[in-house]
C-alpha cells in the first residue's frame, strides 16, 4: 500500500526491500522494518546477535535503533548524525550504520523481511513535561509564602564548592535559608547534599537553615534531617504546565 507521505509492504522480496529502504533514506523518511534478522557490531568493542525477529526503525537524524521483544531500551542502536545505507549481498538484504566519530559500525543481516514501511514524518513539536523539579522552583519564586511566611528568595542556581542550591534566600528574620527540592520521595541522599552545601555558610553570623523540600520523605531521612537541625518542607509539584512555559524532553533529561 502507497500513498505520497507513505509506504507500506508485507512480506517484499530482497529487491523491493532494498529498493524501498534506499528510497527511504533518500528521502530522509522514518523507516520501520519488522524482520528475521542477525546484527554485528564493531567500534569500541564488538557484539554479534544471532537470528531473531526484532524491530528496526531508521530515522531521518541517522538514529538507528534494533529492539528485541522485551525491554524498553533497544539492543543496538547508533546515535543521530549516523548514515545508513542498503545493498543485496548473497541474496540477503544488509543495512549499515555508519557513524565516524569515534569510528563505529551496525550491521544488520536480513534473511527475511515481514513488514516494510516509510513515513515522511512531521513534527515540530517537542514533549512538555509537567511535575518536575524545575516546576517546584518555579512556583516558590513566583509564591515564596508556600515555603513560610516572610520567605524572600534571593537566587537560583547557587553555586558553592559542592555544587548548585536550588534556591537561597532569607527568612523574615534574616537568616539564610538554602532549600533543596526534589519532585519525588526524598531519602537519605537528599539530607546529605543539604548538609553538604550548609558547610559554605557555617560561618555567616545570622545563621543559615536548611530546607529539604519534597512531597514526602523516608523515615530514615526525618530522623536524619531531626539528627542534623535541617527541615522539611512537604509540597507537592504542580501536574499542569503554567500557560506559556514550555519544559522540553531535552531540558528535562539535562536537569536530572
Amino acid at each position: 500500500m502507497a500513498n505520497m507521505r507513505f509506504i507500506s509492504l508485507e512480506n517484499p522480496t530482497s529487491e523491493e526491500s532494498c529498493r524501498i529502504i534506499k528510497e527511504g533514506l533518500r528521502k530522509k523518511a522514518m523507516i520501520i522494518i519488522f524482520s528475521c534478522c542477525k546484527v554485528r557490531y564493531y567500534g569500541r568493542a564488538k557484539s554479534r546477535l544471532g537470528p531473531g525477529e526484532r524491530l528496526i526503525i531508521i530515522k531521518p537524524d541517522g538514529s538507528f535503533l534494533i529492539h528485541q521483544d522485551r525491554k524498553v531500551e533497544p539492543v543496538n542502536w547508533q546515535p543521530p548524525g549516523s548514515k545508513a545505507k542498503v545493498k543485496i549481498e548473497d541474496g540477503k538484504i544488509l543495512v549499515e550504520s555508519i557513524r565516524r566519530k569515534p569510528a563505529e559500525k551496525l550491521m544488520v543481516e536480513m534473511e527475511k523481511v515481514h513488514t516494510l514501511s516509510y513515513y515522511l514524518v512531521k513534527d515540530v513539536h517537542e514533549l512538555e513535561v509537567a511535575g518536575h523539579e524545575e516546576d517546584m522552583r518555579r512556583l516558590i519564586l513566583e509564591s515564596p509564602d508556600i515555603i513560610e511566611k516572610g520567605f524572600r528568595p534571593i537566587t537560583r542556581e547557587y553555586q558553592t564548592s559542592n555544587g548548585f542550591i536550588d534556591i537561597l534566600g532569607k527568612d523574615e528574620n534574616g537568616s539564610l535559608m538554602v532549600l533543596e527540592l526534589k519532585s519525588r520521595r526524598a531519602g537519605v541522599s537528599a539530607v546529605r547534599q543539604l548538609k553538604r552545601y550548609l558547610e559554605d555558610f557555617k560561618d555567616d553570623k545570622h545563621g543559615v537553615r536548611g530546607v529539604l523540600v519534597a512531597p514526602s520523605i523516608t523515615h530514615d531521612a526525618r530522623e536524619l534531617l531531626e539528627a542534623e537541625g535541617l527541615e522539611f518542607k512537604s509540597l507537592e509539584p504542580p501536574r499542569e504546565l503554567k500557560k506559556g512555559y514550555k519544559m522540553t524532553l531535552d531540558k528535562f533529561i539535562s536537569s536530572r
